[in-house]
This record gives structure tokens, sequence and C-alpha cells, in this order.
């Protein structure tokens, strides 16, 4: 009994310095090594066809790990040399097994591709084989865009074949347009009442095709005001407008064999700010009471202020632009409106020119030819579905 009290005593001890006595190790089994994720095959790389060079583009098949959803991408490495240091040059998420290499640093020089499938979590990456060598090169045709061709080769036979029957003196029938009809009517009605004529070309530049357009509207109208002796007034807010109306205007005169007519002050320049011009073409209105109005061109806010104020004054006012927006103020307010490409016809309409004449007639026929193809390839696609796929591969312009 004694012997056993200096033991417990021994183990009381221990545990009152909270030690805990030895116990047996129990061996713990090594966790199990994350599953290598399987690398992509099958990689090829090639030049980038029906482009204009510095492109690669590089294919694969995918990792057998992505239909077990263990894959979030890949990224396509580069590299000079098949030993070489591969550096990245794109990434694309899974569900993708291609990939364009925009970047090529040369044309005609060798490269070398890999792509590293890289996994989800835990599951690491693999890398890919190396590519076959692949160059970059310029392509002189665009295989792809071969319908736009034939469509612009159909085009220009079409618009030739109309100018040389407007050439050979044969009539070419253009629908009748209210506002450009009314044109000698309204300068006869400017010479009766002794008052001037005012044209305003818009207020954008020369670049813009409306004014362009209008342009070629004055040179007809100023042929004749010069005929019947009518003021001329050609207010500009654009300098190179002012310059190159001016020239028309004198040109006119000269054709129709009266160059003495002509005033250099009837074509001014007024003010390159917006609402000063309409501010200062409001005020000529108002002043000179101009028999009628032309308001031709580019136009924006000031549309409504300078139609209104002309529909004030009494005058007989045509107006045209190709601006949306701006149509309803001048179907509104004006007289007649020429609305979108009746103010691109109206120079054939009024000067009967054959090369202008031929162009107008070749671009109705080939937009006639356009819609009877999309009715005959609605029908068609309703007969066979793979007709109606061969016809959106006609659509798609690469």
């Amino acid at each position: 009994m004694r012997q056993k009290i200096p033991g417990l005593l021994l183990v009381l001890l221990w545990a009152s310095l909270g030690l805990a006595l030895p116990a047996q190790q129990v061996p713990v089994a090594p966790e199990p090594a994350a599953a290598a994720i399987a690398p992509t095959t099958g990689i090829k790389a090639f030049d980038t066809p029906n482009d204009g060079g510095r492109a690669i583009t590089i294919t694969w098949q995918a990792s057998p790990d992505e239909a077990k959803g263990q894959v979030d991408g890949y990224e396509v490495l580069r590299s000079e040399t098949p030993e070489g240091v591969f550096s990245r040059v794109g990434y694309v998420p899974y569900g993708f097994t291609s990939f364009d290499d925009q970047e090529v640093p040369k044309n005609a020089s060798d490269f070398f591709y890999q792509v590293k499938t890289v996994g989800k979590g835990e599951t690491g990456f693999a890398i890919s084989a190396v590519s076959n060598p692949a160059q970059s090169r310029e392509q002189w045709f665009n295989a792809a865009r071969i319908n736009a061709l034939i469509a612009t080769v159909l085009f220009i036979i079409i618009v030739i074949y109309f100018i040389t029957r407007a050439k050979r003196g044969q009539s070419l029938f253009i629908r009748r347009i209210a506002g450009l009809a009314a044109v000698d009517e309204a300068v006869g009605r400017a010479t009766e009442m002794g008052r001037p004529i005012l044209f305003v070309p818009g207020i954008s530049s020369i670049a813009d095709v409306a004014t362009i357009a209008a342009l070629n509207i004055l040179g007809q109208v100023a042929k004749k005001t010069a005929e019947y002796g009518t003021p001329l007034l050609v207010p500009n807010r654009d300098p190179v407008v002012y310059i190159v109306a001016q020239e028309i205007v004198k040109e006119a005169y000269t054709e129709v064999g009266r160059p003495d007519a002509y005033n250099p002050d009837s074509v001014f320049f007024l003010t390159d700010s917006q609402m000063g011009y309409a501010a200062g073409v409001d005020g000529i209105m108002t002043r000179e009471k101009p028999a009628t109005n032309f308001f031709l061109g580019m136009f924006y806010a000031e549309s409504l202020i300078l139609a209104e104020t002309g529909a004030e004054t009494g005058a007989i006012q045509i107006a045209g632009t190709d601006a949306v927006n701006q149509l309803p103020f001048f179907i509104t307010a004006c007289d007649y409106t020429l609305i979108g490409e009746e103010l691109y016809a109206a120079s054939a309409y009024l000067s009967r020119e054959p090369m202008l004449l031929g162009t107008l007639k070749g671009q109705d026929w080939s937009k006639a030819v356009i819609v009877l193809l999309l009715i005959a390839g609605v029908l068609l696609s309703w007969l066979s579905p793979g007709i109606r796929q061969l016809i959106l591969n006609m659509l798609i312009v690469g």
C-alpha cells in the first residue's frame, strides 16, 4: 500500500501541471495528391485566311477533363523557336478550341505555339506539345467577300448600261418630284414680284454629302435666275462652302451667256455661329422679303427657326435634307420638301445631264434587283432549309 502512494502522487502531480500522458502515435495516411489535369491535343497553327497579315490561327482538341467540369480555360503561348521561352499571347474560356493571334510580330517568320490548360481550383495546369511552325502572310484577295464583289460588278454593269442609253439620247423616266417641278414656278413668281430668291445651302461643311447635293441644285437655280434676271441671295456659314458657291453661281451665269449680270455680292459669308447664322438669315428674310426660299442641305436645331420665319413672310419655300430629325419641321412649315434621296436626285432631275441620269437610273434598278433577290430568297428558304443556310452564308460579308 505504501509503495502505491508515491506512484499515485506522481500521477496527480503530472495532471496538475496540465501535461498529457504520452499516447501511442497512430500513423496518418498522406492526403491523396490532386489528379493532374489532361493537356490539349492536336494543336495546329496556320496563317489566318483572308486577312492583311500579322495574324495566325491556332486550333486544338479540348482537354478530356473539360467534360468533367475541371477546366477553367486555355492560355495560348507563343515562341520563335520550339525550344525557346513561350510567352502568353491570349486566353479563351473553356468551350473554345481556337484562337486568332492578331499581334504576330512580323510576317514570313516561323512561330511556334503551345496551349496551357488551366484547371479549376487545385487541379493545376497542363501544357500541350509544341505546334507546327506557322507564318503569317498578307492575302491580296479576300475570298469571304466574293458576294460583295459580285454585287459591285453587277451594280457597275447596270449603271454603265443606263449611262450609255442616256448618252444616246434615249428617254429615261424619272418620277415627278413636286418640289423640283415647282422650281420654275418659284423663280417665275419671284421675277414677276420683283423680289429676290434666297438660297440657304445648309450649315454643314463641304465634306457633308447633303451640302454637295445642295450646291449641285444651286447651280441649276442660278442658271434660271440668270435667264430671268432675278436677284439671288446665297448666305453661307462655312468659308469653304462660300468659295465653292461663289464659283458655282459665277459659272452658271457664264454658261447662260450673261456673265455681266453676275453680282459678286450675291454670294456672301455671314457667320460661322449656328444661331448667329440663323438670326442673320431671318433678318435677310424680314428685310428683303424674298419671294422664294430654298433650304437645302444639312440642318440642325435652326431648321424650324428658318422655316417659320420664311413662312411668315409669305414666300414659297422649298426645303430638302437627309437629317431625319429636321424633316418634320420642314414638312410642316414649307410648301415642298425633298426627303432623303430626293435631295441627291435633284441635280439629275433638273439638269437632265446623261451621266447623272444614267447613275440615278442605275441606282434605282440596282435597288429593284436587290428587292427581287430578297423576295426570291425568302420564297426559296420556305421550300428548303438547306437553301436558307446557303442564302445566309451569301449574305455574310467576311
